[in-house]
């Protein structure tokens, strides 16, 4: 027994509640169970009423349903006063002829219980003419998989169950809708197809997916089965080809720019695009960056002069009280990457440090640290030890305290791990070769190898850090040689080099000097730009 708002009055959430009474829906109900074993009356609720809320009554079995008796009272236009019996006390009545309740023993009469002689008068029944009667079902939901249908009600004559119009029939009692389940076997399998996948390619040709399961609907839900099950049906493809566009290419559209140092390393660059197969420039991303052509290359314009090269000064003092020492650095260049030894530049070398004073001391008391020891092994993990004081700091210089003077500080370390160098194979190299050509670009060479530390023959180095065997070289222009003897023999040889006759033999070699001076204006020409 269970209240439309869900809570339980009687046996609920599955659990069977002991025979007794049960307050619910505005009134009190009897539950009673008889002996199992013995009787065939089966179990009941009987309540005196009236209830204010509708209640819903589940019933469930295990074996055949042996059927439900129900029995209530509805209440008469005109009251029927009750009979009572002589053992009861007269009742008051109310100021509008009701009978008024005392409480529930002496205003109320239950109606006719097994246990209970009392008679009560029923009020007279009305026979209806009309009734509603079940006359067929809606169509199934759906044609496989379980769909659900619903009863269709129409209303009758009570007497020849003849059909006639809906409103002559009580639309309070009309039966509820119950749905119930239909076409339940399963629907046949078939093939779930995905979306494609995009292109693996942005151009060119590529390849895409999609998913494609074996699927079958069952009870409104749809489950993936085994393939077998579709086998009846062609299984689309997986896989396909595609192609977006056609793939762009890298094309250099400028000359080298100067270089940008005057002496020394510097770089120069070029303009590097990716053009579509219409000629569009478009993003470098939809060119294979693996062929992208360099835009920028170091240029080597000479040695330049050897200079002194210093940084500012440190803003920290070393003392944090009284004199102390703040330094820069300073190295002697001939170029923008490679340094001299300090004596290399010559002149006087400017200072590396000079004195600082960060105020008077007050007694300040710190700890101090040594030097690091040695490490303690030449290669692989170590250790190396320090020397830690605590020290206070004063204007006649420095006092040795006890440790636990110092004990309000972080103690720096005493001990650290070191690690002078792998235990392993390192890469060795000789020196460059000659450059294989003079000028325009040729390359040199070097032997690289790896060894171990007993300098024998290895493979324990790392390929990512492994020197360049070839490198570039000479990539200045070739500058022509000019025979000093070579003259001009016919007068107007301007007017040969301005008609650009000079790429044949016989004015080369009437007109030598003009066109030698020509090849190597252009020459110089291309150098530069």
């Amino acid at each position: 027994l269970r209240s439309r708002s869900g809570t339980s009055i009687i046996n609920g959430n599955w659990a069977v509640d002991r025979p007794g009474k049960y307050e619910g829906g505005g009134t009190v109900f009897t539950y009673r169970r008889p002996n199992e074993i013995s009787s065939t009356v089966g179990e009941s609720f009987l309540a005196e009423g009236p209830t204010n809320e509708i209640l819903d009554v589940y019933m469930i079995f295990q074996q055949p349903n042996p059927g439900v008796h129900y029995e209530y009272i509805i209440p008469s236009e005109k009251p029927v006063p009750p009979q009572h019996p002589d053992h009861r006390p007269e009742e008051k009545a109310g100021h509008d002829g009701h009978e008024q309740q005392e409480n529930s023993t002496s205003g109320r009469h239950p109606p006719r219980r097994p246990d209970n002689q009392v008679p009560v008068v029923q009020p007279p029944r009305r026979e209806r003419e009309y009734n509603w009667k079940m006359t067929g079902a809606t169509e199934c939901s759906a044609s496989c998989g379980k769909g659900f249908r619903y009863p269709t009600f129409h209303c009758v004559r009570r007497l020849n169950h003849i059909q006639v119009s809906d409103g002559l029939c009580d639309s309070s009692s009309r039966p509820a809708q119950q749905e119930e389940a239909c076409n339940l076997q399963p629907c046949p399998a078939f093939w779930d197809i995905g979306e494609w996948s995009e292109c693996s390619k942005t151009c060119g040709l590529g390849m895409q997916h999609r998913q494609v399961l074996c699927r079958q609907v069952y009870a409104n839900r749809t489950l993936n089965v085994h393939a077998s099950r579709c086998r009846h049906l062609e299984r689309p493809e997986t896989a396909s080809t595609c192609q977006l566009k056609i793939c762009s290419e890298w094309q250099v559209r400028s000359d080298w720019t100067a270089c940008s140092a005057p002496c020394g390393l510097g770089q120069r660059s070029r303009e590097v695009h990716c053009v579509s197969n219409v000629g569009d420039f478009v993003l470098d991303e939809e060119c294979n960056m693996n062929l992208r052509p360099a835009d920028v290359e170091n240029c080597d314009m000479g040695a330049c002069a050897k200079s002194w090269f210093y940084t500012e000064w440190a803003n920290k003092c070393s003392a944090e009280c009284g004199m102390g020492v703040r330094s820069r650095g300073v190295l002697c260049l001939n170029n923008h990457i490679s340094s001299l030894p300090l004596e290399g530049c010559g002149s006087e070398r400017p200072a590396d440090s000079q004195v600082c004073n960060s105020g008077p001391c007050e007694n300040a008391i710190e700890w101090f640290t040594g030097p690091w020891s040695q490490c303690s092994a030449e290669c692989g993990p170590g250790s190396q030890q320090r020397s830690v004081v605590c020290l206070m700091k004063s204007d006649e210089g420095f006092t040795l305290m006890p440790p636990y003077e110092c004990s309000s500080l972080d103690r720096p370390l005493s001990q650290q791990s070191c690690n002078l160098k792998v235990c392993g194979a390192k890469w060795y190299h000789t020196d460059w070769s000659s450059c294989s050509k003079t000028c325009e670009g040729g390359f040199r060479v070097r032997e690289v190898r790896c060894l171990s530390d007993d300098t024998l023959s290895s493979e324990g180095c790392d390929e990512q850090l492994r020197p360049a065997a070839r490198e570039d070289c000479s990539p200045e222009p070739c500058t022509p040689h000019v025979d000093e003897n070579c003259r001009d023999q016919y007068f107007n040889c301007n007017v040969v080099v301005q008609a650009r006759l000079c790429v044949y033999d016989y004015y080369k070699t009437t007109c030598c000097a003009s066109c030698s001076r020509m090849a190597h204006k252009q020459t110089v020409r291309r150098g530069r730009s």
